[in-house]
């Protein structure tokens, strides 16, 4: 796939929008109706998002409706919980579809029908193959397939035989119903594809009542159709697939939709299967489909990715008819530009180093005045508590600076965010020789960090006053493969050898700014210097829980900027 470098939208109109305005400036179409069609087997991805951006998109761009139709033909995988999690996601994402939820299963009578009516015609037949049989004797993309020896049989036959498959006469897997069209096609899709198999299972709408389902290939066409759908969007994997959609419902002589692909969205450091997602979570590889590292809308949610940072990352993605691959920096990018606008900024230190103030009242506490957002003057202020015993980040001192390093050193001065300069006079290790302690003065006339003769320093570190310190878990999330594509493994390896055992980190005995005592789940703050966080569902009254959604370096500002000046 080619590797996209600026993730930016061509300008004037996609492929789609000029099909869409032709079909409806010629009359094929004098409206405009799209659908969704989420297979209910496992949770939203981003690569959904897209498919949710377009076909709702589209439809509310040209006064249209969009509906919502799960794909729920093969019981063995699908569940009511996918279901309840995918509207959810949709719901979240910013998009709805009023009072139109529809689901293939209540389409099946019709659907039977249907295929009834194609045995009739002489386009359809009941074939004993059995499913490695019937691969066989599709042959190849070099070689035309073979006629089943069950392609001649009698329509009656053939009417019997599907009635008797209906009815739960014959085993699992014992006989198809295939579409007749040709075995010599270039295209394997139309080499007399499969329309219905025996499956004795337990269907989450429908229960018992069925022992067979229609494939996908086979129900979707005519699902759109019966809804009226003039516009069935899909990812480009289905191109190939365009010419058994059209052959169904020409066979059928039903409402024509049109069917248009797009390519799908592939990003960097992570995959797009629904399988490979399932592995993962079935293997422990994350948690569960809502693990923040996981490329899922509930995963995203949960590390506290806003929707309407994901809505603009597939702005500037655009819509394109060749497979790229996007940089996830730019989704990580948008992330921090809609966070950067509205969340509030909060001091927390991860991994504490104790600070004590040996010229402060042991007896004494102040508050100090701090800005909540200076993107939005409208934020506010919060209160900030001072006291003699503060928490420092470990990374914020050195013994023995390296060169270009401006924070705190032995008898160098720093600036406390919002309250004093201070300067450290000594240090305290354990037997092991590690600092456990920092003993330090404070200049009391510097209060709000300035200096009134005018003396200046060369670093401000954020902190937590002891006393009032709120204690946290933080996790820290990086990319679940170590490559940019994960499928790039050494010979006699898979994608699964790529993956990152350092993508979570999570730390204990965090200290968080007692303003946090309330926080929420899927509340999300600034912690200076720090990154983006947001509140976990895991935490409970006084043991707050945050996940890293995005640290504050951004890599894809820097790129483009670089190429901004370069160009």
């Amino acid at each position: 796939m080619k590797e996209e470098t600026t993730g930016a939208r061509t300008t004037g109109k996609h492929f789609i929008e000029d099909a869409i305005e032709a079909d409806l400036a010629s009359g094929r179409f004098d409206h405009v109706q799209t659908r969704f069609p989420p297979e209910p087997n496992g949770r939203l991805h981003i690569g959904h998002a897209k498919a949710i951006s377009i076909d709702f998109g589209m439809a509310a761009e040209y006064g249209g409706k969009c509906n919502l139709r799960f794909d729920d033909t093969n019981p063995t995988k699908e569940e009511t919980e996918y279901v309840d999690a995918i509207k959810e996601d949709i719901h979240w994402l910013g998009y709805d579809w009023e009072e139109r939820e529809y689901y293939a299963s209540g389409y099946f009578e019709q659907l039977y029908q249907w295929a009834v009516q194609l045995i009739k015609s002489g386009k359809a037949y009941v074939c004993d193959l059995g499913a490695d049989q019937v691969r066989e004797y599709r042959g190849t993309l070099t070689q035309p397939g073979r006629e089943s020896p069950h392609r001649g049989r009698p329509v009656v036959e053939n009417l019997d035989l599907f009635n008797r498959m209906r009815a739960g006469e014959f085993p699992d897997g014992a006989r198809t119903l295939r579409a007749k069209i040709d075995m010599a096609s270039p295209n394997l899709n139309m080499r007399d594809p499969v329309m219905y198999r025996i499956m004795r299972a337990h269907h989450h709408r429908t229960g018992d009542a069925w022992c067979i389902y229609p494939t996908y290939d086979y129900a979707h066409g005519q699902s759109d159709s019966i809804e009226g759908v003039t516009h069935s969007l899909c990812s480009l994997e289905f191109e190939d697939h365009r010419p058994l959609y059209e052959w169904f419902i020409r066979e059928l002589g039903i409402f024509p939709s049109r069917q248009i692909e797009f390519a799908r969205l592939n990003l960097t450091y992570t995959v797009m299967s629904k399988r490979r997602l399932l592995d993962m979570v079935e293997q422990d590889v994350v948690r569960d489909w809502d693990d923040p590292r996981m490329p899922t809308l509930s995963g995203m949610r949960r590390r506290g990715f806003p929707p309407e940072a994901i809505r603009e990352f597939l702005k500037r993605v655009g819509v394109a008819k060749a497979d790229t691959v996007i940089d996830y920096e730019l989704l990580e990018h948008c992330v921090r530009e809609d966070l950067n606008k509205r969340v509030p900024r909060v001091m927390a230190v991860l991994r504490p180093l104790k600070v004590v103030i040996e010229n402060y009242p042991e007896d004494k506490s102040e508050e100090f005045d701090a800005v909540n957002n200076p993107e939005d003057p409208s934020a506010g202020t919060r209160k900030v508590p001072f006291s003699r015993v503060l928490y420092i980040e470990q990374d914020d001192f050195r013994e023995v600076p390296p060169p270009k390093y401006f924070r705190l050193t032995p008898g160098r001065e720093v600036r406390l965010r919002a309250a004093y300069f201070i300067k450290c006079t000594s240090v305290v290790k354990d037997e092991t020789g590690a600092v456990t302690e920092l003993r330090c003065t404070y200049d009391p006339a510097t209060r709000g960090g300035d200096a009134p003769d005018g003396r200046k320093v060369k670093a401000t570190i954020h902190w937590v006053s002891e006393a009032h310190a709120v204690e946290a878990e933080v996790r820290l999330y990086d990319h679940l493969f170590l490559k940019s594509n994960p499928d790039d493994a050494p010979e006699g390896l898979d994608w699964k050898s790529n993956l990152n055992p350092k993508s979570l980190e999570t730390l204990t005995g965090c200290k968080l700014e007692p303003s946090l005592t309330g926080a929420k789940p899927g509340q999300r703050f600034q912690f200076e210097r720090l990154g983006y966080f947001c509140v976990d569902p895991d935490s409970v009254a006084g043991k707050p829980v945050l996940n890293r959604t995005a640290t504050l370096r951004d890599e894809w500002a820097k790129v483009q900027a670089r190429m901004k000046a370069v160009g």
